[in-house]
């Protein structure tokens, strides 16, 4: 009896580790993200923390995009989209989902294992590994008519489960159940009321779960810092995210900083506007000292700032 219960733990163990096949192995991972040497989930999914995050969004596009594209990253910005809840911003950590148009043998072959798994409706497989702080990431390879693998009801478990919305290059359904949401924050790319997987039809099968993915031209890795504003969707990794939120915030004092001194006539937009000269620097590390507690950044990250700076 007990060697026919530990063969059949056995067997459930190797199903559900197939099922996971689609799921990328944690040594695979670590190997595809060396360069983040911080904290992982379980699954080696690399773990930008939450202060980060918090930072993250006050970064604008144009902040990242210059940081990123220093660093020889030239292709890690997504436009033209659609919005639910427009004007908030929308960061997380990525979790990425890829479908394909669906073939039926395979996609027979994906589902017959999942349902040994106890697993049912492929569209909800990413959705069951999030965790608070996660973006579900999705290339839908832009399906449209009977391409749809989220309404309603699958937004509320993406958003219990996250806190946040979605990244979809694809359509959606049942859009004005997902407005209702409230905190659903997110990008996709049409509407579409049809299903994507309508009785007798197969149009979209799961090939994915956490895999590097495509989101239009940019490669998204699992972990990247999701930043969603003004209809711009920015993918970060990880490695970048505390260089990225660091320069924005020098930004933005010198931005202040530099607009008061021309508003009190101390001096001109084109000595502002150009290189600072030592005595601008100087006076600018004593305003930092003198208003370090009510500026639009944490006191801490200041006296980080201020530690680097030579004048």
């Amino acid at each position: 009896m007990l060697r026919k219960k530990y063969l059949l733990l056995m067997v459930l163990v190797g199903l559900a580790s197939q099922l996971m096949g689609q799921q990328i192995s944690k040594e695979e991972l670590i190997f595809l993200t060396p360069q983040w040497t911080g904290e992982r989930y379980e699954d080696g999914r690399p773990k930008v923390s939450d202060e980060l995050l918090e930072r993250m969004k006050a970064v604008s596009v144009e902040e990242a995009w210059a940081v990123m594209k220093n660093e020889g990253y030239r292709y890690q910005i997504a436009e033209d989209w659609k919005l639910i809840n427009a004007d908030s911003v929308l960061v997380g950590r990525a979790v990425t989902a890829t479908f394909m148009p669906g073939r039926p043998d395979v996609w027979k072959a994906i589902d017959d294992r999942g349902k040994a798994a106890g697993k049912r409706g492929q569209n909800t497989w990413p959705v069951d590994i999030l965790v608070k702080g996660d973006v579900y990431v999705a290339d839908q390879f832009g399906a449209d008519k009977d391409g749809p693998t989220i309404g309603d009801n699958v937004g509320n478990a993406i958003f219990a489960k996250t806190g946040n919305g979605i990244v979809y290059d694809g359509a959606l359904r049942d859009v004005e159940g997902l407005v209702e949401i409230g905190g659903f924050t997110s990008f996709y790319t049409s509407y579409d009321a049809s299903h994507h997987n309508p009785p007798g039809d197969l149009n979209t099968m799961l090939v994915g779960i956490n895999q590097p993915t495509r989101i239009r031209t940019v490669t998204v890795m699992p972990g990247d810092v999701v930043l969603g504003k003004m209809g711009v969707v920015t993918f970060i990794p990880p490695h970048l995210a505390e260089k990225v939120a660091t320069t924005s915030e020098v930004v933005r004092l010198r931005d202040m900083f530099g607009h008061l001194r021309i508003k009190e006539g101390v001096y001109t937009a084109g000595q502002i506007d150009t290189r600072w000269a030592e005595e601008i620097e100087k006076d600018f590390s004593k305003w930092l000292n003198e208003h370090i507690d009510d500026l639009p950044v944490s006191k801490e990250q200041i006296e980080e700032i201020l530690k680097k700076r030579t004048w």
